[in-house]
């Protein structure tokens, strides 16, 4: 029952609510998180509100604003007395001019009056509607300001003072505030660069030098001593550092461009300089909450600052480059357009000298996708640079991250430019340090590990204190191995191996959907490159795939020995385990020897080397003899035509092709090996009858004018011995093709071996007791020279002839 006026009810008999309680199951079942939403709801609901409210005042005080200004009226007070009323509505009334109007206009015009305006109240004496439930103050009485004539003037300022009492009451203090002087320096400040302007305009060609030269050395002399200032202790002087990054802004337009200019470089330098050894991460909330030392509050503060100045000085290195590939135009005309591209140039080489110095530092990404599309840039110094400065990235990076976030931002590069980029920004990708690490990893796992002595031998051979020592050594030793094998291995196999297969990825897109593409020798080079590191199930579909490029025709002589030594170098890898012979690619390589450029740009010659080491000397089990004597045969005619170090290396060649092939010392005698007769024009090696010929191109070589040329035909001639007289000197028969190839180089212009001079002994004058071999001769010649001496000749008399 519940208690009423009239007394109790039953609890049958009250009425139910209509709104349901819930149950204490329900309570359970509501979470947390929904009745915080709920409050969340309730509070922003609450906020909006008053917001809406605020936004109504101040447009409602505005509109009195404008009114009070615009239309001149009389104020009429918000409180009157209850017997007021009647009196100034009359008043009001008798004051209108009702003679000049007619009936309607007068009434319309009472009612008006009589109706209670908010636009002509005076809001800033007149209290709330509930004010009478409060004490009202009688201190400050309400005034009327009616002024008869209003001027519209331009609004001011007003600075509220505080007031002044008096016996009357509170009198509020104004004042306006003065505009003059901030004009005056506004005037000052605009007339002082035009000032500027019209001397600079009226000083001579030598003086305007002189002038900017003086400019410059102040503005180094303050660059100078800010960077010093900064470096001699950066913690306290951070603030330094964003007034070296403000000359960035320099609007003297006779200095901007040189100033900008080594402020952009002063301060790269000073941020190699500066910048930690590790990455900074921002603090938790929680990390800036707690209390923590003097000395780490101070780093703190140090690396925020840094890293907050370093992200705006690549914002502005950006920007700059942004402004050059845009062409836009700045308000300031402190820079014109001819100085966009030479501020550009400066910036771009800023963040590759920032790319290299700082790879573990924070933005390092940044920059890479900042330099990466100028990577395809039209200007070859910008893309040269960055090209560079990727290829140093590549070959210094130990670790693999740096590289694997370079390669996927070059992947989507190329992606994104539909395939439409330049050769060089792919040829970047061989100065990966892949195949090095692969190495070095095989050699760690083939080494064998360290054994530890177990209890019995350390009892046995070691003392109380060596077997104390002895513990504590390999305790350390144990935790060494540790640390390197989980930093070494595993993070470094799996960062190649991403990166790797990002590679793959571009080379085997342009194959697939760009095959006349200028990249494809660069796919074809890079394959060629990695291709001890492709996966064995690929090696089906790209075999094929090569192959038919090779016998499209539509390949040059380069590309077409990448697509051989890709295939071969497959081949002697992990494909050996396929049972392929490859005697198209045999074939292509015997009818391109002759073909090969025999001059100066002679690079194609290392990649037939290479590709003869793989199909000759290390699948020799899988090549027949005859296969073995025609390349050697030609081989040599083509030694006759090629320069020095070229002939150096199809020499060194044709010896290890010799050494694994014992038999082809037929070539060295004239006798005939079988049938048939020797096909030089036929372009296979199986059926050109390479056993029936000599090499009778070794007896030329060996008048070759190169010393090193004479030595290896003479060595072949012998048979390629390895010891005796006729065997090579040890310098020259450890050295593989490749490398006596790039030993014996001439793209310098120098010789190796140096060329001898020439003799000094020469015989100027004949020399006393030299004789002529006839006797008659030598008298008459002695007579005439003794006749020279005695007589004087006079040039000056006229020789007359004798008159008989």
């Amino acid at each position: 029952v519940k208690p009423c006026d009239s007394g109790f009810l039953p609890l049958s008999l009250q009425p139910r609510s209509k709104k349901r309680r819930p149950t204490f199951r329900r309570l359970l079942k509501t979470s947390g998180v929904k009745l915080e939403n709920k409050l969340k709801n309730r509070q922003l609901k609450q906020q909006n509100v008053a917001k809406k409210q605020r936004k109504e005042q101040k447009r409602l005080r505005q509109a009195v604003k404008d009114a009070a200004i615009r239309t001149p009226r009389p104020l009429e007070t918000y409180r009157r007395r209850p017997g007021e009323k009647e009196e100034e509505d009359e008043d009001f009334l008798d004051s209108l001019p009702t003679d000049m109007m007619e009936d309607d206009d007068v009434q319309q015009m009472t009612a008006m009056a009589r109706q209670a305006s908010f636009i002509t109240r005076d809001l800033s004496s007149c209290g709330p509607v509930h004010g009478a439930k409060k004490r009202r103050s009688e201190v400050v009485q309400s005034y009327e300001k009616v002024p008869r004539k209003m001027v519209r003037t331009e609004e001011k300022e007003v600075i509220h003072l505080l007031p002044i009492k008096d016996k009357t009451g509170v009198i509020p203090q104004r004042e306006e505030e003065e505009e003059e002087e901030e004009e005056d320096k506004d005037d000052a400040a605009a007339e002082e660069p035009e000032e500027e302007n019209d001397s600079i305009a009226g000083l001579t060609a030598e003086q305007q030098k002189r002038l900017r030269a003086q400019k410059i050395n102040q503005k180094k002399l303050q660059i100078a001593s800010l960077g010093s200032t900064i470096i001699s202790d950066p913690f306290s002087n951070m603030k330094r550092l964003k007034e070296l990054r403000g000359m960035l802004m320099e609007s003297d337009p006779s200095v901007a461009v040189t100033i900008r200019k080594l402020v952009m470089v002063s301060l790269m330098e000073i941020f190699k300089d500066i910048a930690p050894t590790y990455r900074i991460r921002p603090l938790t909330p929680a990390e800036k909450a707690t209390k923590v030392k003097k000395e780490t509050q101070q780093l703190r503060e140090f690396e925020e600052g840094l890293v907050s100045q370093y992200k705006f000085y690549l914002e502005d290195l950006e920007q700059t480059i942004k402004d050059w590939k845009q062409k836009k135009k700045k308000r300031s005309q402190a820079v014109g357009f001819q100085s966009y591209r030479s501020l550009a140039e400066v910036a771009v080489r800023c963040l590759c000298e920032l790319l290299l110095a700082l790879p573990h530092f924070n933005f390092h990404n940044n920059i890479v996708v900042v330099l990466v599309p100028l990577m395809n840039d039209p200007v070859k110094k910008v893309s040269g640079m960055c090209c560079d400065a990727f290829r140093k990235l590549f070959q210094q990076d130990k670790l693999g991250g740096a590289s694997l976030a370079t390669v996927r931002v070059i992947s989507g590069l190329v992606k994104s430019l539909n395939y439409n980029v330049r050769p060089e920004v792919l040829r970047t990708l061989l100065s990966l340090r892949i195949k090095e690490v692969e190495m070095k990893k095989d050699i760690e796992d083939t080494a064998p590990k360290k054994k530890f002595m177990n209890n019995k031998e350390k009892k046995k051979n070691l003392s109380r204190m060596q077997r104390k020592w002895k513990k504590a050594e390999e305790k350390l030793e144990k935790e060494l191995l540790e640390a390197e094998a989980s930093e070494g291995r595993e993070k470094k196999v799996k960062l190649h191996t991403d990166t790797l297969n990002i590679v793959f990825l571009i080379y085997f897109r342009i194959l697939k959907k760009a095959e006349k593409s200028v990249l494809l020798p660069a796919v074809l080079e890079g394959l060629a490159n990695f291709a001890h590191l492709i996966n064995l199930e690929f090696f089906d579909d790209l075999l094929n795939v090569l192959q038919n490029l090779v016998q499209s025709d539509d390949l040059t002589n380069r590309e077409s020995l990448h697509c051989i030594q890709t295939v071969f170098t497959i081949l002697s890898g992990q494909g050996d385990v396929l049972n392929i012979d490859p005697l198209n690619f045999y074939s292509q390589l015997y009818k391109m020897l002759p073909r090969l450029h025999a001059g100066a740009p002679n690079d194609d010659i290392i990649i037939v080397l290479r590709c003869l080491d793989a199909m000759l000397t290390r699948r020799r089990k899988q090549v027949t003899l005859q296969r073995a004597m025609a390349f050697v045969k030609r081989l040599s005619m083509l030694s006759l035509h090629v320069l020095p170090n070229a002939s150096v290396g199809v020499l060194a060649a044709n010896r290890a092709t010799m050494h694994a092939f014992p038999k082809c010392d037929f070539l060295l005698d004239n006798e005939v090996q079988g049938s048939g007769f020797y096909l030089p024009e036929l372009d296979e090696p199986e059926h050109c009858n390479a056993q029936n010929t000599a090499l009778w191109e070794l007896h030329l070589l060996q008048r070759h004018y190169h010393p090193v040329v004479r030595q290896f035909a003479a060595h072949l001639c012998q048979g390629a011995p390895s010891e005796g007289s006729a065997a090579l000197r040890v310098e020259l028969s450890r050295r593989s093709p490749v490398e006596l190839f790039g030993d014996y180089s001439v793209k310098d212009m120098s010789f190796n071996p140096p060329v001898a001079p020439p003799g000094t002994k020469k015989k100027d004058r004949f020399t006393v007791g030299a004789r002529l071999l006839n006797g008659d001769l030598q008298r008459r010649v002695d007579s005439i020279l003794s006749f020279a001496e005695e007589t004087d000749l006079d040039f000056s008399r006229t020789h007359t002839p004798n008159q008989h």
